[in-house]
């Protein structure tokens, strides 16, 4: 092979490799300007929601010592009864899913023509 030839192969080779640096170049700026804009979106949506404005009031801490005993009882009683609630549907749904596991037909898993 002549030495010419290698100095063909390699400038193909060298300029194969600016164009895929160019294009990855061209896309990367792409996304950059895609990302800018999307920030300046988001820039616009967050004054147009001014935050810093009015923030919100927190609720006033209230002891218990100053309530009354009667409405802080019924509130005990109230959270007793929804979390025996929750904890009896959760039971009803294990031991549904244990019958379903116990009681399940036996089913045919491979193709009968196989």
């Amino acid at each position: 092979m002549p030495w010419w030839s290698w100095v063909l192969i390699w400038v193909g080779l060298v300029l194969g490799l600016l164009a895929t640096l160019g294009w990855f170049g061209f896309r990367l700026f792409r996304k950059l300007m895609a990302t800018a804009e999307a920030l300046r979106e988001i820039g616009g949506q967050m004054t147009r929601l001014r935050l810093d404005q009015n923030p919100p009031e927190q609720a006033r801490f209230r002891p218990a010592i100053v309530q009354n005993r009667d409405e802080l009882q019924l509130a005990v009683e109230l959270l007793r009864d929804e979390r025996e609630h929750r904890r009896q549907t959760r039971r009803d749904s294990l031991i549904a899913r244990g019958k379903l596991l116990q009681n399940n037909p036996l089913t045919r898993r491979t193709d009968p023509d196989a």
